[in-house]
This record gives C-alpha cells, sequence and structure tokens, in this order.
C-alpha cells in the first residue's frame, strides 16, 4: 500500500462510488403501486380550508368549554368566534347557556365569577366558578363599576377607562372610554349599542352618551332631564330607564350653576332611543329609595329601600304591546310583588347595597357590598344568619324566591351582569 495520496487512484476510486447512468441494469423505474384493497386516493379537505360559512357551521356545534382553545388555533378562528354569524348559528342550535357575571377589582387585581343556568328557565347551577383572575391594577375601576353585556361580550365600565371580556375566548381587552368621565351612572344596551347617563365626576353632566361598539366610539346623543348620581339602568322595548339615585341639581339649562344634592329619588327617567325623545316619569309608589333595578320579560323590576324594610315592585314596560302595537294595555301600570326574604331584619343604609339582573324569567338580586360587621355593631343586632355575598333567586312565573349560592369570598365588592356562553 502507497505511503502517500495519488490523486490518479483518488479520482478512480470517487467514481467508482457513482452508478454509470447508461449502465441498465443500474436504472431504476417507479413502479405505480396497485392497492386493490383500499379506494382510490382522494385530495385531503382540511377543517382551516373550507370557506367560512361551512367552518362557522362546524365551529358553533363544539361544546362552550372549548372555546377558549378554538379561539387560539389561529387568527381567522379567534375573530370568527366573535362573528355575529356565530352567536346565530349557537342560539338556533340551543347551545347558548346564560350565566351571572360578577366582577370585582381590588389593589391585587381583578377577579370575576360566574353563576350559570342550564337555560334560561331553569335554576342556576349550584356554585360560583371563578372565570377571570388578573394581576392589573385600574384605579377606576375599583369603585363599583358598571357591567353591560352583549352576547358574550361584558363591558366593564369605569369612571374613565373600559374593559371588554370575552366570555366564550377568556380575553380582556381595553376599550375607548366615554367623553365625560363619571362615576355610579346609570347604563344599558339598545340595539346593540350602549347607553350612559347621569353620574358625577369633577362636576355634573347631563350629557347621555352612546357606545358603538362596530366602531369603539363615543357619541353624545341627548341631554338628560334630571342630573342623577348613584342611578340605575335599564332597558325595555326601546327604552332606556334611568332609574334612582341622588337628583343633583334642578332641570336642565335653569343656568344653575351650583350643584345641590336634594333626595335619594324613587322616580325613573325614559329616554326613547330611536325617536330621541324623552318620556312622562314615573315614580315607585311606595316612595323610598331605589337600590336596584333590571328588566325581566318586558317588566322593569325595582328593589327600593324604607330603611327598616325592602319592597319589590314591577313596572310593566311592555310599549309596543297590545291593540295595533300603538301602545300595551298595561304599560306604565305597577304591581306590588314579595319581598325578598333577607336572613335577618337589618337596618338598610348605604353600608349594605344590592344589585339586580335578568336572566330569562328569573331575578337575581345579589348583595354586592357591605361593611354588616359595623353595621351589626351600631345596631347591637346578632350577626347570626347573614353574610356578605348573599344570592337570591326570583321567579317571576311562580313569583317565589329562592336561594341559590353565595358569591365566592375573593368577590364581594362586585357588580353583576348577565352574560352568555
Amino acid at each position: 500500500m502507497s505511503e502517500s495520496c495519488n490523486s490518479r487512484h483518488f479520482s478512480w476510486l470517487m467514481k467508482s462510488c457513482f452508478p454509470n447512468p447508461n449502465h441498465k441494469s443500474l436504472i431504476i423505474t417507479p413502479q405505480p403501486q396497485h392497492l386493490h384493497h383500499n379506494p382510490p386516493a382522494v385530495s385531503l379537505t382540511t377543517l382551516s380550508s373550507l370557506p367560512d360559512d361551512l367552518l362557522l357551521e362546524c365551529l358553533s356545534r363544539v361544546p362552550s368549554s372549548s372555546l377558549p382553545s378554538l379561539s387560539l388555533v389561529c387568527r381567522r378562528w379567534f375573530y370568527l368566534l366573535l362573528s355575529p354569524s356565530f352567536l346565530l348559528l349557537r342560539r338556533q342550535l340551543h347551545l347558548l347557556h346564560p350565566s351571572v357575571f360578577a366582577f370585582s377589582a381590588t389593589d391585587s387585581g381583578v377577579f370575576a365569577a360566574t353563576l350559570s343556568f342550564s337555560s334560561p328557565q331553569r335554576s342556576p347551577s349550584s356554585s360560583w366558578e371563578l372565570s377571570l383572575c388578573l394581576p392589573m391594577n385600574t384605579a377606576s375601576l375599583h369603585t363599583i363599576p358598571r357591567l353591560v353585556s352583549i352576547g358574550p361580550r361584558v363591558y366593564i365600565i369605569g369612571r374613565n377607562s373600559m374593559l371588554r371580556y370575552n366570555a366564550w375566548t377568556h380575553h380582556v381587552i381595553p376599550k375607548s372610554p366615554f367623553l365625560f368621565p363619571r362615576k355610579k351612572f346609570a347604563s344599558a344596551v339598545l340595539f346593540n349599542k350602549i347607553y350612559v347617563a347621569g353620574g358625577g365626576g369633577s362636576k355634573a353632566t347631563s350629557a347621555v352618551e352612546e357606545y358603538d361598539p362596530e366602531t369603539d366610539t363615543w357619541r353624545v346623543v341627548a341631554h338628560s332631564q334630571r342630573r342623577r348620581y348613584g342611578c340605575i339602568g335599564a332597558a325595555v322595548d326601546g327604552i332606556f330607564y334611568v332609574i334612582g339615585g341622588l337628583k343633583i341639581g334642578g332641570a336642565c339649562g335653569n343656568g344653575n350653576g351650583g350643584v345641590e344634592a336634594h333626595v335619594y329619588a324613587c322616580s325613573m327617567d325614559l329616554y326613547d332611543v330611536e325617536a330621541r325623545v324623552w318620556l312622562r316619569s314615573r315614580a315607585v309608589p311606595g316612595g323610598g329609595c331605589v337600590v336596584a333595578a333590571c328588566a325581566v320579560a318586558g317588566f322593569i323590576y325595582v328593589l327600593a329601600s324604607h330603611a327598616v324594610e325592602l319592597s319589590f315592585w314591577r313596572f310593566d314596560a311592555r310599549r309596543k304591546c297590545g291593540n295595533g302595537g300603538g301602545g300595551g294595555e298595561g304599560f306604565g301600570e305597577w304591581c306590588r310583588m314579595i319581598s325578598p326574604p333577607m336572613p335577618t331584619q337589618i337596618r338598610l343604609d348605604g353600608t349594605v347595597r344590592f344589585c339586580c339582573v335578568g336572566v330569562g324569567n328569573k331575578v337575581i338580586l345579589v348583595q354586592v357590598v357591605g361593611c354588616i360587621d359595623d353595621l351589626l355593631r351600631r345596631s347591637g343586632r346578632s350577626q347570626r344568619g347573614l353574610k356578605e355575598g348573599l344570592v337570591l333567586v326570583y321567579d317571576s312565573v311562580g313569583g317565589e324566591w329562592s336561594r341559590a349560592a353565595d358569591l365566592p369570598e375573593v368577590i364581594r365588592r362586585a357588580a353583576c351582569e348577565k352574560q352568555t356562553k
């Protein structure tokens, strides 16, 4: 063997490693394989290759628990889950499950929990489910915000900020705040737009604002007849109800620059959002202070406080029912209902607060905040049978109250609203 490498021999060695293309025995021709036991191969169609209408038909049939995962697949799927068509398909398939959404903001972050219903007519589930826990600090949300919902999206409206939470994807994103900073205002949804009125900030405002979710913009659409602070909003049959609260100042345009707090009101201002006109105001027959209200099946249900007791009222808001559609026969009528059974008779003042949520034919009454220990010590009453986070359910068909699961311990200073899952 040679001690050194010879280039001529090395070239021959390299050439010997490559087959001769002219040698027929080395030419390999691929032959088609005929598998008689399998059908002819067809081109594969993936789920993502389907057009939007067919893909929506498939996605709308998945369980609610899988929706958060589906939203992470791709940007296209994320936006399809947010589309009105997806909501419509879920409704047609009877896959929408209403729930009560409770939101609370603290120095530690924001928390939310949901109490689900299998259907709008049935009782709620036996426990709350913690659906949101984010280590974020939004100072304007620390005072109890207002919540409104459009389908699965819950808008959390603070004094000068707004967040949108999607119950299907669990995403929280910031949205445009309204034009006039305010707190303790009335809010409601009509025709897929948000309306706010009343409240106070650096100065009182009479402006009624409208929010368009499609463009993420606010605009002033009217000015309220009376400036209210701590008022409550509800909506039925195209009417925005601004209920209760402190009446601040006089009528709009009276030239009175001072802000004078008079008394807690037991009245309602009615604004027709289509006609852009104010209707005749209505008042709760028994007087008192309106502490909670909501809309259920064409009626406005109002909870009023009389210092030592609660009264519960129903207002017929079915304006377009009746002959000819020009006005319902019972529109504007009040009816006193059975008062909620409180565990202990206590003095009702600013330390005990409530919120009402309408779900199907039920009124969900939630005790959302209260310095109950201090209140009981002042009144000398026993704490037995009374606890924070009390949840009561009123069946508007049967006319009876029942007890539901209490709010979770982490949620006390909360705002509540209906959502769709």
